[in-house]
């Protein structure tokens, strides 16, 4: 029997790399839905706004809005349910599949979305956008673009 391998430990600027990481992003995240609550949203809120007004007919079957806001299914139905009891969002079963749901914006969804964007864009200038340099808002374009290219921990294994 073979001894299981030993990790690879961060090292002590890794480390701090990474935990600075953790607390910017829970940092940011805090700012956001504070900023966007004056507008009656979480970030997950408004994430599926958004996500339906870039689409088609401003609708999105549910599974696919589910893995376009990286929601779990359950989560984002939870999430919609409010959106729609607020009169933002509507669901119905999909034209070319009966188990399939769409979910769709409405007319009311479209206008909150246009109050809340401009503030929400200023909220992310505010805390991450103006608050870096230039060279260094493009090294973390580029270190997240490299992670996204990379599959998940665990996929194909």
């Amino acid at each position: 029997m073979s001894a299981a391998p030993q990790p690879r430990w961060l090292s002590a600027e890794q480390q701090a790399v990474w935990r600075v990481y953790l607390d910017g992003v829970a940092r940011i995240q805090d700012a956001l839905d504070a900023d966007l609550r004056s507008h009656g949203l979480d970030l997950a809120e408004y994430e599926i706004l958004v996500r339906l007004s870039e689409s088609d007919d401003r609708s999105m079957r549910m599974s696919d809005l589910a893995e376009a806001t990286r929601q779990s299914r359950s989560r984002l139905t939870h999430t919609v349910t409010r959106l729609e009891r607020n009169g933002h969002v509507t669901r119905a079963p999909a034209p070319d599949d009966r188990r399939g749901v769409m979910a769709s914006l409405t007319d009311a969804g479209y206008a909150l979305l246009e109050r809340a964007a401009p503030h929400h864009v200023a909220a992310v200038r505010a805390v991450l956008v103006d608050v870096a340099d230039p060279a260094d808002f493009a090294a973390l374009g580029r270190v997240m673009g490299a992670v996204m290219a990379t599959p998940p921990a665990g996929a194909g294994s």
